[in-house]
């Protein structure tokens, strides 16, 4: 498409925005017909032209270039009528990879204030937890924040708060207890406050290189299985690439604190003071990772990287792990994972999973559904902590320390229900764990929210 037509295009997304503009560029004169388009663009900052005042306009435009004119429509979306709005809606789906590179997030939801950009999301969940624990009724809400300090920089926040409606659910979220010998004390409540989980400042150089400071999440793995999500998150920095089928990523620091964990004060007879954080097996530990993903089309591969700086008694210093994930028809998708411990003295060293899935699952899409099945068989020495699951399935690895291995199938469903609107479901059942009582069988279901 010849850059002047796609310029044309986009003015009529923003008639009436702009009432007048000055001629910007040498080569548009006032008799050319896109003459207005072209100068109220210019006007409003979504267009910009070449360093010699020229605009080019007989040029094919690119996919980028497009992408960065459809971001800067997107900040000006709340001056948009609703046939507008739904034209721009379109176009950022259609250029989805190139405004995810660009750093700008595609949702019509998303709300701006002066350079402040806002969305958000909430959950609540019913878990029936599998040894013994009481089963659980919680929620959840988070609050992402954006700042564009230049075309380049951004600032990224996360104001999470989770809450407790039953009471203890053997998460203590928020508890700390204190213990003097056989006597012990506990303070605090069920709820563990609003904290920011998420604050970094994120460069980019380019559209290909971008550095990130800060604590970000650090995610290793596929997402559906047995592998920590993003409750556990990063202080350190990552220098990242990403182009065409081609991303990697190296970054270094310390892995925070699980925050629904509990805190433990132990004071010995010395007086000496030792803190525990349960669940929290990697807290504070220095880390570096490398990180590396390839789409051939007919299969994603991604690799990882990671090695501890300081070790505790339960985690070695050196994990490899690589994921294969096999699209095949219009909605299946067959994912594998594999990960070792190179360095431990334990003989279950490595870990693997297999699962099946079929999706046509889309947010703004009600009816539309995702159905998974997994196989997993874990050792205990690539066990990090967390979770990327909902049920509690994996407290046998945590609790019965040592050389163990656990093994189980779990089920992973998603409806929309409405727009923006998630019914989750999670089972997990089959468990077998070589060392201590096997688990019961846990489910968890859930109503998400994005807003």
């Amino acid at each position: 498409m010849k850059k002047i037509l796609a310029i044309a295009a986009a003015a009529a997304l923003t008639a009436g925005v702009s009432a007048f503009a000055a001629n910007p560029f040498s080569d548009v004169s006032t008799d050319d017909w896109a003459y207005q388009a072209v100068s109220d663009l210019s006007d409003q900052g979504v267009v910009e032209g070449y360093p010699d005042g020229t605009f080019k306009g007989e040029r094919n435009i690119t996919r980028y270039e497009l992408a960065q004119i459809i971001a800067r429509l997107m900040a000006k979306e709340d001056q948009l009528n609703a046939e507008q709005r739904a034209t721009l809606d379109k176009l950022a789906g259609e250029y989805a990879d190139e405004l995810a590179n660009l750093g700008v997030r595609v949702s019509n939801l998303e709300k701006k204030v002066g350079n402040l950009y806002w969305s958000g999301d909430a959950r609540m969940r019913y878990k029936d937890n599998s040894y013994d624990k009481a089963d659980g009724w919680d929620g959840r809400m988070r609050i992402n924040v954006k700042g564009q300090v230049n075309d380049s920089t951004t600032i990224n926040g996360r104001l999470t708060y989770n809450m407790n409606f039953k009471g203890n659910d053997g998460n203590n979220a928020g508890k700390v207890t204190i213990k003097d010998g056989d006597d012990s004390a506990s303070f605090g409540d069920d709820d563990n406050g609003v904290y920011m989980d998420i604050l970094n400042v994120k460069h980019q150089f380019g559209k290909d290189v971008a550095v990130t400071l800060g604590r970000y999440a650090n995610n290793f793995g596929n997402q559906g299985s047995w592998r920590f999500g993003d409750s556990h998150d990063f202080d350190g920095a990552e220098l990242s690439y990403g182009a065409n089928k081609f991303n990697a990523a190296v970054g270094f620091g310390r892995f925070q604190t699980n925050y629904n964990s509990n805190t433990t004060y132990t004071i010995d007879d010395n007086g000496e003071i030792t803190k525990t954080d349960a669940n929290a097996l990697i807290d504070d530990q220095e880390a570096l990772y490398v990180k590396a993903g390839y789409d051939f089309n007919f299969a994603k591969l991604t690799a990882d990287y990671l090695k501890f700086e300081n070790n505790n008694d339960k985690l070695n210093d050196e994990l490899y792990g690589v994921d294969l994930a096999i699209p095949f028809g219009k909605a299946w998708n067959l994912q594998g994972e594999y990960v070792k411990n190179t360095t431990t003295d334990y003989s279950n060293d490595d870990a693997w999973n297999v699962g099946l899935q079929y999706s046509t699952l889309n947010w703004k899409k009600p009816g539309t559904f995702g159905l998974g099945v997994w196989y997993n068989d874990i050792g205990s020495a690539t066990y990090l902590g967390g979770s990327g699951l909902s049920t509690n399935i994996l407290d046998g690895i945590a609790a019965n320390k040592g050389d163990n291995e656990l093994k189980f199938w779990n089920v992973i469903g998603d409806v929309t229900l409405l727009k923006n609107v998630n019914l989750h479901a999670e089972y997990a059942f089959g468990a077998d764990l070589d060392k201590g009582s096997d688990p019961d069988d846990a489910w968890t279901v859930s109503l998400n929210y994005k807003f």
